[in-house]
This record gives structure tokens, C-alpha cells and sequence, in this order.
């Protein structure tokens, strides 16, 4: 059973399909029946299990989105920080939310993967939610970039 158990906490951390499998299966098992949102609390905690063990593992490596300026290399742009997790746990906490959405879940997900560490490249005109969006807004103004 150790071994087992070890095999998959590494593909979990090494494997980004199955990261995702996992990750989307997470909410729908955490949801209470008959609920469409998971609580708040229920949601940052799995996050604060999921998202670390995503990052040190590289199945939540950066991937750079399509760059349509062929002269810039983008291959070693930095992503997503380990520390932007709390941010992000701050920023729901002021904000007062009670729960997330399945949208939100998910789409969070993409945003950890392809965010620039600047959230320079953030396209507000994208299919973001708009709890991302103001997420953006916020990180960017502790990082001091308009």
C-alpha cells in the first residue's frame, strides 16, 4: 500500500493530465449534495494541498500562452509563485465570497498554469471569471505594476 501510494503522489506531482483528473475530481467529491458551489474554506484548504504539490513537482510547469510577437522568446518566462496561493487566499477572504463556483474551480486551474509571475499578459477580454479578473487587479497592485 506505501508503495502504491507513493507512485501516485509522484504522478500526481509529475503527470499534468493526471493532476487535472484529480484536481476536477476533488471538486465534485468535495461538493456537498445538491450544491452547485464548494464552500470557501473547503476550497482553499484542497487548493492548499493540490496547488503546492502541483508546483514543486512541475505537473503545474508554466506554459506560456501563444505569443504572437515571433522576435521575444518566451520558453523561460516565470509563472506562477508558490506565495501568489496566499494572495489569492486573502484576496477571496476581503472579498467575502461564500463558496466557488465549478467555473471558478476549473478555470483556476488554467489561470496557476499560464499566468506570467508580472500578470502582464493577463487578457482581461478572455473568458476569464470575473473573480479572476479582480484577483489580477489585486496581485498586481502588491506587485506595484499598473
Amino acid at each position: 500500500m506505501r508503495a502504491v501510494l507513493d507512485r501516485l503522489r509522484a504522478q500526481l506531482a509529475q503527470d499534468p493530465q493526471y493532476f487535472q483528473q484529480v484536481y476536477n475530481f476533488t471538486f465534485e467529491f468535495s461538493r456537498p449534495p445538491g450544491q452547485r458551489s464548494l464552500a470557501l474554506d473547503m476550497a482553499q484548504a484542497f487548493w492548499g494541498l493540490l496547488i503546492p504539490h502541483g508546483l514543486e513537482g512541475r505537473a503545474l510547469a508554466h506554459v506560456s500562452a501563444p505569443d504572437d510577437d515571433e522576435d521575444e522568446d518566451m520558453e523561460d518566462e516565470e509563472g506562477w509563485k508558490p506565495e501568489y496561493l496566499e494572495w489569492w487566499f486573502e484576496f477571496l477572504n476581503e472579498k467575502g465570497g461564500k463558496g466557488v463556483s465549478k467555473d471558478t474551480w476549473q478555470m483556476f486551474l488554467e489561470f496557476v498554469r499560464t499566468i506570467d509571475a508580472r500578470f502582464e499578459k493577463y487578457d482581461t477580454e478572455a473568458a476569464w471569471p470575473s473573480t479572476l479578473d479582480d484577483f489580477v487587479e489585486y496581485a498586481r497592485g502588491r506587485l506595484g505594476v499598473s
